[in-house]
């Protein structure tokens, strides 16, 4: 039985000297412990474990050791842990960079930061001067996946590869838990398995984080994707208690709102995530039985209008996004199509 840690009793921070390898060892055991004391399951205790022993070894090949400090930090009522490394080395010079996979500025795989980056939800850099440097990365628990539909909410998605091709570099995510979904697609920059590696890169990290704020998920897909070619994505965070969906895009995913009962401006941000995007604007609106949410990559038409598929409007989520893909799917890109709707009734 895993012990839940009371949100106002947090633990005691524990710190570890970092100087070689069996105090990384060390730092493995006790953050796995703190970690279960938590709450935490057992694969996100090894995870996290894992993270610790990521920002322990860089202390001991990049800095020649330093302090690594664990401790509970609940926000808004959710057990999470922290993790904190700091250090007297000579610094990271561009922490963003570094977070690539494959970047080492000392011969080794290179793969450390980006691991932290995927494993915690949370991850920031300070240098410390005249040198050294402090990481601070945080978790929280997950809330339970929901394998069923939310009441009153259906989706369905549609997708196929570039023609002649095995891979698709398109990905959609769909995700329930409590009262929440989170739904979205992302497009790899060009074809063939180079996109699918982005998007599949960027997909991975949406799944493994649906739960944070739609800004933490952008960001941290864009440190993720930064050693692939890129995506352009779209995610829409639908709050059934609230009856609110909130959408956040960058790139040229199509987002559609049918059925609103007020005009819906959706703001779009230009650029590649993982390259050069900026930080996406995030807009609210009020979600009701009537709409229905489109969206897709550009391996569909863009400029189409709802009225020519008027008959749809009482369809399944599911047949709605396979008669638009099939409608509007170009033969020389990859496609996706992905629908939310309020249930018919």
């Amino acid at each position: 039985m895993v012990r839940q840690l009371s949100v106002t009793n947090p633990m005691e921070p524990l710190t570890v000297r970092v100087k070689g390898m069996s105090e990384v060892k060390s730092a493995e055991g006790s953050a796995r412990r703190c970690a279960e004391s938590i709450g935490f399951h057992a694969r996100d205790c090894e995870e996290i474990a894992l993270a610790v022993v990521e920002l322990a070894s860089n202390l001991v090949r990049h800095a020649g050791g330093g302090l690594l400090t664990l401790g509970s930090c609940p926000t808004h009522g959710r057990p999470g842990i922290q993790i904190e490394s700091q250090d007297s080395g000579p610094g990271i010079p561009d922490f963003e960079q570094a977070l690539a996979d494959g970047y080492s500025t000392r011969g080794s795989l290179g793969i450390g930061l980006g691991a932290i980056n995927r494993l915690m939800d949370a991850l920031e850099f300070y240098s410390l001067p005249p040198s050294g440097s402090r990481i601070v990365c945080q978790r929280w628990l997950r809330p339970h996946h929901s394998a069923s539909p939310l009441r009153h909410l259906e989706f369905g998605a549609a997708t196929r590869p570039y023609r002649q091709l095995r891979e698709n570099g398109d990905a959609f995510i769909i995700r329930r838990w409590d009262e929440m979904a989170l739904a979205g697609v992302i497009d790899g920059l060009g074809h063939g398995q180079f996109a699918q590696r982005a998007a599949q890169t960027a997909r991975q990290y949406v799944e493994h984080h649906f739960d944070q704020p739609l800004e933490a998920l952008f960001r941290g897909v864009g440190r993720a994707c930064r050693a692939t070619r890129g995506v352009v994505m779209a995610l829409a965070r639908i709050d059934s208690a609230r009856q609110t969906f909130a959408v956040a895009t960058i790139g040229n995913i199509e987002v559609r709102v049918i059925g609103s009962p007020t005009r819906i401006n959706l703001i779009i941000r230009r650029g590649v995530i993982g390259l050069n995007a900026p930080s996406p604007l995030i807009v609210e609106h009020p979600w009701t039985n009537t709409t229905i949410l489109i969206m897709h990559s550009d391996g569909l038409r863009t400029h189409w209008d709802w009225s020519d598929f008027a008959g749809l409007a009482p369809e399944p989520a599911g047949v709605i996004a396979q008669r638009l893909l099939r409608a509007l799917g170009k033969t020389d890109d990859d496609a996706t199509v992905l629908v939310v709707r309020s249930t018919p009734p």
